[in-house]
């Protein structure tokens, strides 16, 4: 028995050392376990940075109209999507690799960061050259405001001064004549009109020479006259009218009379008699042959 002792011993500290040694292994087995989950969740994280960084150099190109800037964005955003390749194809336990990207991922955060303040004042001063453009714009506009309150006057105010020096022909009264030089009772009777009307005093209006138009118009709206090209220019278009009369005006108060001589056929029905001066319609009068 005595001499079986040692082979015991020797056999129980064979045994406690197998043992040992099967707990290192599976402690080291457990740790390496963990330190490749590490690794690989380090790789994710580093592969959820890299693809967000990329997508925000798409967001910044969108936000700038620098062409320069845009064409160094986009080379940074290409150095991303590379490292991006670089990474995925690396394997998790590969440290050295993963802290060799982990420096590249530093330094991208601080070139994007330095292309977010250039973007940053970018658009501050376009903010301001904004606010200058809208600034002079209602300048412009006030001003162009202005301006054309100051036509519309001007030109009311010469509208009002036309009007006022525009001469006026009142009391207009129109006459049948047959041939005994009396008042016609009936159409066929008729041989002139006798118009005679009269021009108000205007002290403003413009003395000399000045001419008349008269125009006669029967109840189809046809035009007494001579000779179609007997016309003159209203309203850009030209009239033909009837009598044209000659006078020397001198602002006082004048009365006018003009004779037509009938020669074509009247009937009954509503006439009208319109006086024209300088280009306006200064008087008209309606009248009626039975």
């Amino acid at each position: 028995m005595k001499r079986n002792t040692p082979i015991i011993i020797a056999g129980t500290l064979l045994l406690i050392a197998l043992v040992g040694v099967t707990l290192l292994l599976l402690s080291e087995k457990n740790t390496n376990r963990q330190l490749v989950e590490e690794f690989q969740l380090d790789k994710e994280e580093l592969e959820n940075e890299y693809t967000r960084f990329a997508q925000q150099y798409d967001e910044l190109r969108l936000t700038v109209n620098n062409d320069s800037l845009a064409q160094l964005l986009e080379q940074e955003q290409t150095k991303t999507q590379r490292l991006l390749e670089e990474l995925r194809t690396v394997k998790s336990t590969n440290a050295a690799e993963i802290r060799r990207l982990k420096k590249e991922l530093a330094t991208l955060r601080q070139v994007m960061v330095s292309y977010i303040n250039q973007i940053d004042s970018l658009n501050r001063l376009t903010a301001q050259q904004k606010e200058v453009i809208a600034k002079v714009t209602r300048q412009y506009n006030t001003a162009s405001r202005q301006i054309s309150s100051l036509t519309e006057e001007k030109e009311t105010l010469n509208k009002k001064v036309t009007l006022a020096a525009r001469l006026d022909a009142t009391n207009i009264q129109v006459m049948p004549v047959n041939k005994r030089d009396r008042k016609a009772k009936k159409v066929k009777d008729i041989v002139k009109f006798k118009i005679a009307f009269t021009l108000a005093k205007n002290i403003t209006a413009p003395t000399g020479e000045r001419t008349l138009y008269v125009r006669i118009t029967k109840p189809d709206n046809s035009v007494l006259t001579r000779n179609p090209d007997d016309t003159f220019a209203y309203e850009n278009r030209q009239l033909g009218y009837s009598i044209k009369k000659y006078l020397e005006y001198n602002g006082e108060e004048q009365t006018i009379t003009v004779y037509w001589d009938v020669e074509e056929f009247l009937y009954a029905g509503d006439y009208r008699v319109d006086i024209f001066s300088d280009g306006a319609l200064i008087g008209t009068q309606g009248f009626t042959l039975k």
